[in-house]
């Protein structure tokens, strides 16, 4: 933590120590990791970074860490694909997936719930615990028990059955709440002032759990050879992961890592869920909140706390936010899986099916190098697919049924 600095507000600025604190008791508004950059420029390198381990500590002097012992789970460096026959269909030139289903426990989540564990850790906090719609859950069970820790995950009661069996399977204490995401959040707010030695990484270290996000950044710009993308595109839940790919791209800037670039910035939402998007099209600031109801639900925030921050830099960067139905979202993942060989769960589909319709819109446009980031892995939100998916056909174990399979599938294609 040599370079941190502490935490400031977002709105009016006020500086607090790098303690469990989340929120100014001034205005209220959300705190922020503050670093000493000039220090951070005369220290590290490329060649440093490029040296270190192949997980997300390798860029540990731009993360609010102690250098050592980290929390891994061989979190990080997951693939940035060239995209080529997915940028044929859309229309576009060189466009690349961020990858992240290939995390520990299939998503995002694990780069910033190893950030948060190893600074509850740091700051003596026993007990790991979170609001989830899912994926985070899974995150913090994962990484609990790596780490002796006692975790309480809470999570709504409608949630994917695969994304449930695979927090339980951890073993800490899994509680589901007849409610939104918003009421288990609101409710997980008010344990926390309760349990002063309980580490809520999306309330009281939301801070450093925030942080982990700019990973995703990082590592797309070494994996460009240190340059910036043109314009990437950002699922929106509660808008902080968007936030923290836009603050690492001006943090590699301001060490000196990367030369200056404008990065366009865009983001994804499900109709069903969208108060941004809507925010976004009305030309307003004020978000209103919503009443979810997508088959996206790790995105199903319908309150979300970075939202006003999502929509400010989508707009100051350029770029635009759009949403798609549950249809489109279906129709998202099915055309990544079959043109790269990605299976992304809804939120990715969101993600594609957003991108597909800023690239008709000319929003994303085809001499940009464009860069979509895929969040979570298919297998969470099968049961999502419903009976879209399936066997072509079901024949006897014959060689004529086959070729009668074979030959009607032809034909089927030829129409």
């Amino acid at each position: 933590m040599r370079f941190v600095e502490g935490l400031r507000c977002r709105e009016c600025g006020r500086a607090y120590p790098a303690e469990a604190l989340h929120v100014c008791d001034y205005c209220f508004g959300p705190l922020e990791v503050v670093y000493d950059y000039e220090r951070l420029a005369a220290t590290i390198d490329r060649g440093s970074i490029e040296a270190g381990p192949r997980t997300i500590w390798r860029y540990r002097d731009l993360l609010p860490t102690a250098p050592a012992p980290e929390l891994d789970l061989q979190v990080g460096c997951t693939p940035l694909v060239r995209a080529e026959r997915l940028a044929a269909e859309l229309g576009l030139g060189e466009l690349y997936v961020k990858d992240d289903t290939r995390n520990p426990t299939g998503s995002f989540k694990d780069r910033v719930v190893s950030v948060a564990l190893s600074k509850a850790r740091e700051l003596g906090l026993k007990v790991a615990a979170c609001a989830s719609t899912g994926n985070l859950a899974n995150s913090v069970a994962a990484h609990a028990a790596r780490a002796g820790m006692t975790s309480y995950v809470l999570i709504p009661s409608n949630l994917e059955r695969a994304k449930v069996a695979t927090t339980a399977v951890f073993g800490g204490h899994l509680l589901a709440v007849d409610g939104t995401y918003d009421d288990v959040n609101r409710l997980c707010a008010e344990l926390a002032s309760d349990r002063p030695d309980w580490a809520f990484v999306n309330v009281n270290v939301r801070p450093y759990y925030a942080e982990g996000s700019k990973t995703l950044a990082f590592e797309v710009a070494e994996q460009l050879g240190w340059q910036l993308p043109d314009h990437v595109v950002v699922p929106i839940a509660s808008g902080s992961q968007l936030t923290k790919i836009r603050k690492g791209f001006h943090e590699l800037v301001t060490v000196g890592l990367v030369d200056d670039h404008p990065v366009r910035i865009s983001g994804a939402q499900a109709e069903g869920c969208s108060p941004v998007a809507q925010a976004f099209a009305a030309g307003t600031d004020a978000i209103r909140p919503v009443k979810p109801h997508t088959i996206a639900k790790s995105l199903a925030i319908g309150n979300p706390a970075d939202g006003f921050y999502a929509l400010e830099a989508a707009r100051q960067s350029g770029g635009a936010i759009g949403s798609v139905t549950d249809q489109e979202i279906l129709e998202g993942i099915s055309l990544l899986a079959r043109t790269e060989g990605i299976f992304a769960e809804t939120a990715g589909g969101v993600t594609v099916a957003t991108l597909a319709k800023l690239a008709a819109a000319g929003v994303v446009r085809r001499d940009e190098r464009v860069v979509v980031y895929i969040t979570g892995n298919g297998l969470k939100t099968v049961e999502a697919l419903g009976d879209a998916v399936g066997p072509s056909a079901v024949i006897a174990p014959t060689l004529e049924a086959f070729a009668a399979a074979e030959d009607a599938e032809t034909e089927g294609a030829a129409r």
